[in-house]
């Protein structure tokens, strides 16, 4: 009796030795890095490594490390001074192909990185690193759904020969017939685009008033803050930003946290930026319908048609580079856009066709009480103007720029556009300093925690108590290296959710030695009294934890980042403190006691 087959103790000492493992990377430390990653978005390899060293020689900079990892080149120093010297020296060697980060490197030893394993994730509350709210222009976004309906409602019109005026409003799209007898054709051409649009009939009876149903704008506004957090991490994902959060707040508002970044500068233009560019044809003519001018930046303006050959939601690639010398941009179109594309140039060769750049920003505004106020300025741009030599589709290249803005440019648009502008609220840098204390601090209160515990159980429970020590012990272990293996990330709330994973571990251990005491006392065997403990217990432990384990689902599924963080280390140590009480334990006590003719128990 209380005996566990061979193979099962070696696998829960194989379980030991496994966590014990995957959590040892997190006993190094960090030390200051820079982090390069390509431009372009492709993976470096070992001659980017050869060149950062050469570059690092020459200014007799020594780093602790190089290596790879990611397609990223990490190097990592001794201190602050040759980090910071050695990110502007990458700054100016590697500007055209590169982006450089600031950031923290785990000071793992070679072999450690060679089997893939990592310290787990910090927080930003922990490690440091930058924050960032964004608000997003919900009315940008459902003006852009408006100007989409109306080119649509209009070539629909065209090819169905309804004269007809189309143009947006305000809020509502007017379309303005030639004559009433075209208004049902109108119409049903409209209901036939989208039935949910509101449809209403002009004052003067040859005319229609086109709105956006609530549902509809609604669900414009859910897509636009969805698109955008998409990008967003697109965009931070290409400057080689390390396991960024970005997660939705409220109704119309993106929190952007990035742990470990030191440098914000370059992050905040990126982040906010929204430069596109749009391909339309001259108007040589000038009598098409809806043509403007736009200005020109270091070209003449020129008379643009109002329809768009392709846009930057289309672009699904995007890499910088020189075309006989001059900066370029080398695009890559969906199959919708490049076919757009072909049908253009096969119907309008040798006639020019001009490259919009489009940027959207915000601008403060004192008013003459003295209260600050915000408005939106939106800056359209001709950057090259090029006559249509041969046809072509999807791939083709776009001049104009200078180097750093057709770098950044082709980050933009390889990243997916936004859906509507983006305008930062507040950000804030929190220094690697007050995360170290955040963290000297959260693991002083799990050491006060644990010890505490650890001298409970010795005194009241004595040998079993020690042996509940070594699953309390194993339970941390465990904990550690399931947040490692999942890169989950550490915060200050997750701390406290480990301090309650101790309690609720030992709270497994004393339900099952009490019990055993109390077969004990009430006349049953020693190993029977063992037995009967661990089985008569489990069913209280499981509809304990199961309880717990489903409100801390509940909490991660509709909670934000601080309960996310809570109700990930309580879900995780609620797993391993079953294992490590019910299975742990019992194998060391079968170890011990199981099978000997005990007159006591030191329990």
């Amino acid at each position: 009796m209380n005996r566990y087959p061979t193979w099962l103790n070696l696998l829960v000492l194989l379980v030991l030795i496994a966590g014990t493992l995957v959590a040892l990377p997190n006993i190094y430390g960090s030390s200051p890095a820079i982090q390069l990653a390509n431009a372009d978005g492709d993976a470096f390899d070992e001659a980017r490594i050869e060149r950062v060293e050469q570059v690092l020689d020459i200014a007799e900079i020594e780093p602790e490390a190089i290596y790879l990892e990611d397609g990223r080149v990490i190097v990592r120093f001794g201190s602050s001074d040759a980090q910071e010297l050695a990110g502007e020296l990458f700054r100016e060697r590697f500007a055209d192909d590169a982006n450089v980060g600031f950031t923290l490197a785990p000071r793992l030893p070679a072999w450690i990185r060679g089997l893939g394993l990592r310290p787990m994730s910090l927080g930003l509350d922990l490690r440091g690193g930058v924050y960032v709210l964004l608000e997003v222009d919900m009315d940008s976004a459902v003006e852009s759904r408006l100007v989409a309906y109306e080119q649509d409602f209009a070539d629909r019109m065209r090819d169905e020969r309804i004269r007809a005026r189309v143009r947006v409003e305000g809020a509502q799209i007017t379309v303005q017939l030639q004559s009433p007898e075209a208004l049902e054709r109108a119409r049903d051409i409209i209901s036939t685009a989208d039935a949910d649009l509101i449809v209403l009939d002009g004052a003067d009876g040859r005319s229609l008033r086109i709105r956006m149903s609530d549902t509809q704008i609604r669900a414009r506004q859910d897509f636009a803050i969805e698109q955008n957090i998409t990008t967003l991490r697109n965009r931070v994902d290409q400057l080689g930003v390390a396991e960024p959060l970005v997660q939705r707040q409220g109704v119309n508002r993106i929190v952007v946290q990035l742990p470990g970044v030191q440098d914000p500068n370059q992050l905040d233009e990126i982040l906010t930026a929204t430069a596109t560019l749009e391909f339309r044809l001259v108007d040589t003519t000038g009598d098409s319908p809806g043509s403007r001018r736009y200005p020109g930046r270091g070209v003449p303006g020129q008379l643009l048609k109002r329809e768009v050959i392709a846009s930057g939601d289309q672009i699904i690639d995007a890499e910088s580079g020189f075309d006989q010398g001059q900066p370029a941009v080398f695009i890559t179109l969906d199959s919708a856009g490049g076919e757009r594309m072909l049908e253009t140039t096969q119907q309008n060769l040798r006639k020019p066709m001009s490259t919009v750049f489009i940027e959207t920003r915000r601008e403060t505004v004192t008013l003459p009480d003295g209260t600050v106020s915000y408005r939106t300025v939106k800056t359209e741009e001709i950057i090259n103007t090029a006559t249509i030599q041969g046809i072509f589709k999807d791939r083709f290249r776009t001049t104009g720029l200078t180097p750093v803005e057709a770098r950044d440019l082709a980050l933009l648009l390889r990243a997916g556009a936004l859906a509507a502008p983006v305008f930062k609220v507040e950000d804030r840098t929190i220094g690697p300093s007050l995360g170290q204390d955040n963290i000297d601090r959260g693991f002083s209160a799990v050491q006060i925690g644990f010890l505490a515990v650890i001298v409970f159980m010795a005194v009241y429970y004595r040998w079993f108590g020690m042996i509940a020590n070594l699953a309390l012990f194993s339970n941390l272990v465990f904990i550690v290296a399931l947040l490692s293996l999942l890169q989950a990330s550490l915060t200050l709330p997750g701390i406290a959710g480990i301090v309650l994973t101790v309690g609720m571990a030992v709270d497994a251990n004393v339900l099952i030695f009490e019990r055993i005491r109390e077969e004990i006392v009430s006349g049953n065997t020693i190993q029977n009294s063992i037995h009967a403990g661990y089985e008569k217990a489990f069913s209280s432990i499981a509809d304990a934890n199961v309880t717990t384990l489903i409100a801390a689902i509940v909490l991660f599924a509709f909670g934000t980042g601080p309960i996310k963080g809570f109700a990930v280390t309580l879900s995780l140590g609620n797993i391993t403190s079953m294992f490590t009480a019910i299975v742990g334990t019992r194998s060391v006590v079968n170890v011990v006691f199981g099978g000997r003719r005990l007159e006591s128990l030191p329990i």
